[in-house]
């Protein structure tokens, strides 16, 4: 039997005891093994781990990897981690990203349609309805054309919204109006009513939503981040929503997690909070991706393709 491949990342003994479950029954060919369970001479001789948000030094202790499969679509923990080379494989699976463009499409029209401005007048006890706003007449902004950003735009245009998608380095993808670099982010954010942000995290992304990007956007517009907290700049967003430049922002993910009990976002009237959940990891699905590149991988010795460190992702 092959060497074992170490499993890292689990958030307690159940999320490991499912992991386990899953990766083993997609795989069964394969002897997985959690990596506080290895022993030295384990730990040596692993050439794979399949990784969920890992501490960084569990997988450098890990003298002999090969590759390293994420169950994650961010894998921002372990870029410039590791004195080696080491493929870094993300986790690109259909069902995730049908299941974060589900998210996008729901939240979207829940600004479309004013569920915030509706919840603060029930709770005040008032009766106002407002003007409706077709979605033909609402453009929506996609940060981030990577497999997520592409099939949230794409469930974007079949809804009827317009849709405008912006990436680091150009992209072209059928039917949607794609701009790139830096400097055609101002007038792309300019025509945005929603602006949704799905770009990885990296160092060029990090504060890519800054106070002056924010002010780029339409009056009244509102912001999705399903990325990575870091991504947005926390006190220019609640300046923007304080000075009623920005209606509305829904947050699913922060610079520190959980969010912390005492932040200021919990109980801002103009932020909805959500707990880090646009985008799950569907495991059975996932385990059938990294069982297809573990096969290709003992079938040919070579690993899938990593990703581009150079970018992050």
């Amino acid at each position: 039997m092959a060497e074992a491949i170490a499993l890292i990342g689990c958030k307690g003994r159940t999320q490991e005891a499912d992991h386990l479950a899953v990766l083993s029954t997609a795989m069964p060919e394969e002897r997985i093994v959690p990596f506080r369970l290895m022993d030295d001479a384990e730990r040596a001789a692993a050439q794979v781990a399949i990784v969920a948000n890992p501490d960084p030094a569990e997988v450098a202790a890990l003298p002999n990897l090969v590759w390293v499969q994420s169950l994650w679509a961010g894998v921002e923990r372990l870029v410039g981690a590791f004195d080696r080379p080491l493929p870094i494989v993300r986790l690109v699976d259909r069902e995730m990203a049908r299941t974060m463009a589900e998210a996008v499409l729901a939240w979207t029209y829940y600004l479309q349609r004013d569920m915030p401005i509706y919840a603060r007048q029930q709770r005040a006890g008032i009766w106002r309805p407002h003007p409706y706003r077709k979605p033909a007449d609402t453009t929506v902004g996609v940060l981030g054309l990577g497999a997520l950003g592409v099939a949230a735009a794409d469930r974007l245009l079949g809804a009827g919204f317009r849709v405008v998608g912006w990436s680091r380095s150009p992209k072209s993808v059928p039917g949607l109006e794609a701009e790139h670099g830096l400097e055609a982010l101002p007038a792309m954010l300019a025509r945005c009513d929603i602006l949704v942000c799905l770009v990885p995290l990296t160092t060029e992304t990090r504060g890519l939503v800054n106070a002056e990007r924010l002010a780029a956007l339409k009056p009244g517009a509102a912001l999705i981040n399903f990325a990575r907290g870091p991504i947005v700049v926390t006190a220019d967003l609640i300046a923007a929503l304080d000075s009623g430049h920005l209606a509305h922002a829904v947050l699913d993910v922060f610079e520190t997690e959980p969010l912390p009990a005492e932040d200021t976002l919990w109980s801002h009237p103009g932020v909805t909070v959500l707990p880090h959940v646009s985008g799950p990891t569907d495991l059975p699905s996932a385990g059938a991706t990294v069982a297809a590149n573990l096969r290709d991988f003992r079938r040919t010795g070579q690993p899938p393709q990593g990703i581009d460190k150079s970018r992050g992702y």
